[in-house]
């Protein structure tokens, strides 16, 4: 990436976001002589982020509406600490017109897209007219009545299966694939009732559905002075329930008609709405033919902006903070240039073997492999909280062509170490070597209709843990990790076990080697020696080994309570108590929401019977495991 140029209109920069996104704007605009302000909630008084900012303030407690989602506390932070301009980041208020309008109401420097733009292209309905308008290809549908009845003629006229989704917001929500007419109007219920709680629209388009859909998007940039360029395609078809997983730049094995038109289309709509910063176009792609068809429209910086900076040597930010105080662009079309491959896996707080349950903890061991874009908002001894989203980092990494780039993620996933909590590094490590991945053929079905291969019932990671242990471990007398006994296993030889619960409350018995070298942070499994770090709480550790992360515990400390009680299966904030003590529950019936990771979770009763104790209020943070709602019978029994 090309270095940024100094800039003589000074600004001091408050970072309305958190995280990765505060570090990397941090990052550019004081390469670029800026000063910034770091505006944090109190989980993150301690982020690394907060002290790397030239000042930082305090916005509030915890919940995002009184801190990263509150127009009022941001303004308020602006103007306690001189802040001349505001950078939103991605998420939280970067496509919210308003705050962009109070922003520059406020006599700031908003940096992002025009406001009457980012309302523009925040309806869907209304971007699909204006793409039409630009002589862009839109997916066949229809935006028109919203009576039901209307759109259930809808999906019959364009035929089945037809996608519903929000006319609002994005991110996934409110969207539904509806393969026939008997499943419409539950599932137009579904995606209504999503879309009015997510954004308070519950206004939906009815189109056809791809049956094997690419997801490519196009970057673009423009400034003040008419200038729209674009720096490529981006290939985002990995995803799970449609957020995306892997992205790499340029989108590979696409027609040349296809790329072109994508990239020429993207300049034609941007250029259509004077559009005036970083932005993303998406498509939607048909893998059979090759077709294209727009998606959205991204007012904001994409988090998987990396590639397509690692591929272009442009500095996104860059160019941002450039158009939004009035300079044009530093770069042209006809000067850009795009080399090499790149990838980007997202590297996030959560067990792929529990349906990606989000986890919380404390980073206790990191080892980054050189070489690699190591994009994140924590260091070692960071906490990754319940309250907001559960990316751990991006790790980034090029080539010179897409199976070098691909080979090196892998060996990067292989090297990293990342300890304290689950999380999905081994994930992405099975995934880069699928089929479908290695041969660029995956569309946004892939991970919907593949899951990856179930650890064993005792992997390599609880052996090597087991002889970590050993190093550590307490006297015999101290508690459950003491040895359960002797096993001959070898002449001569008396291996002891440990006896560890895994994650899905399965005791085993784990022999450690008396000889293995387990001092020395690693040990011989299966003839390979593998690189480990444990981690201790109280009888609970978390063991990394390669990139498969696993929590295992002792068996007195783990598993579910006894007798059907109600226990939060991860980290969590309480958001709402639907019972009380003596209230009779069904079967199904909800409980107790709980909200980790940005995302509610409903617990329901699993039989009939009586409320016992409610042990938790709204508003409550509490651990994994910790029981929520007894029940009479449990109680006594």
């Amino acid at each position: 990436m090309t270095e940024a140029t100094s800039n003589p209109s000074r600004q001091r920069i408050l970072i309305a976001n958190r995280g990765e996104i505060a570090r990397r704007v941090i990052r550019t605009a004081h390469s670029l002589g800026h000063e910034t302000v770091a505006a944090f909630a109190d989980p993150d008084a301690d982020a690394p982020f907060v002290s790397e900012a030239t000042i930082s303030t305090r916005l509030g407690p915890a919940a995002l509406a009184d801190s990263y989602l509150s127009s009022a506390a941001l303004l308020d932070a602006a103007a306690r600490t001189g802040a001349t301009a505001v950078h939103p980041g991605y998420g939280f208020l970067s496509e919210n017109a308003d705050f962009a309008r109070e922003v520059i109401e406020a006599g700031l420097v908003w940096i992002g897209p025009d406001p009457t733009v980012i309302d523009q292209m925040g309806s869907k309905i209304n971007a699909r007219r204006i793409a039409t308008e630009a002589g862009v290809p839109i997916i066949p549908g229809f935006d028109g009545d919203q009576d039901p009845a209307r759109l259930a003629q809808a999906a019959r006229d364009i035929g089945y299966p037809v996608l519903v989704k929000a006319a609002a917001g994005g991110g996934g929500k409110g969207i539904r694939i509806v393969e026939d007419d008997a499943g419409f109007d539950a599932a137009l219920a579904e995606a209504m009732a999503e879309s009015q709680r997510s954004f308070g629209d519950d206004a939906m388009i009815v189109e056809r559905y791809i049956t094997q859909p690419r997801h490519v998007e196009v970057q673009i940039l423009g400034d003040k002075h008419g200038t729209v360029i674009e720096l490529g395609t981006r290939e985002c078809s990995v995803q799970r329930r449609y957020q995306k997983v892997l992205e790499e730049a340029p989108a590979p094995n696409l027609p040349d008609g296809t790329r072109s038109g994508l990239r020429s289309s993207a300049v034609e709509l941007a250029r259509s709405i004077g559009y005036d910063s970083a932005g993303t176009v998406e498509f939607v792609v048909d893998a059979i033919n090759g077709d294209y068809f727009f998606l959205e429209m991204n007012t904001r910086l994409q988090v998987e902006h990396p590639v397509t900076e690692e591929i272009s040597g442009v500095d996104l930010v860059e160019q941002q903070i450039r158009s939004a105080i009035g300079e044009p662009l530093n770069i042209a079309q006809g000067d850009v240039t795009l080399r090499g491959h790149a990838f980007e896996a997202r590297i996030n707080a959560e067990n792929p073997n529990a349906d990606f349950a989000p986890d919380t903890g404390i980073i206790t061991s990191l080892s980054v492999p050189h070489g690699v874009r190591w994009e994140s908002g924590i260091e070692l001894g960071s906490e990754i909280s319940p309250y907001y989203d559960s990316m751990i980092a991006k790790l980034v990494v090029a080539g010179s062509d897409r199976e070098s780039a691909r080979l090196k993620l892998s060996a990067a996933l292989d090297k990293l170490v990342l300890g304290g909590l689950t999380h999905n590094a081994g994930f992405h490590r099975w995934l880069i070597d699928t089929e479908p991945v290695r041969t660029a053929t995956v569309t946004t079905r892939f991970l919907d209709n593949t899951s990856p291969p179930d650890a064993p019932a005792v992997s390599d990671a609880a052996v090597t843990a087991a002889h970590v242990w050993a190093a550590f471990e307490a006297p015999a007398d101290a508690g459950p990790w003491s040895a359960a006994g002797r096993l001959r296993v070898v002449p001569h030889r008396s291996p002891r076990l440990v006896a560890l619960r895994d994650s899905n409350g399965e005791v085993h018995s784990v022999p450690i080697d008396p000889d293995a070298p387990a001092s020395t942070g690693s040990s011989v499994v299966d003839r390979q020696a593998r690189r480990v770090a444990v981690t201790r709480s109280g009888h609970t550790a978390s063991f990394d080994v390669l990139t498969r992360s696993e929590l295992w515990a002792a068996p007195d400390v783990a598993g579910a309570a006894a007798g059907g009680n109600i226990e939060s299966p991860f980290p969590a904030v309480v958001v709402e108590v639907q019972v009380a003590p003596g209230d009779t529950v069904e079967p199904d019936q909800v409980l107790v929401v709980i909200e980790a990771m940005k995302m509610l979770h409903s617990l329901t009763a699993s039989t009939t019977a009586i409320v016992d104790e409610v042990r938790v209020a709204v508003g409550d943070t509490v651990p994994s495991g910790f029981t929520l709602v007894t029940f009479q019978s449990a109680h006594e029994s």
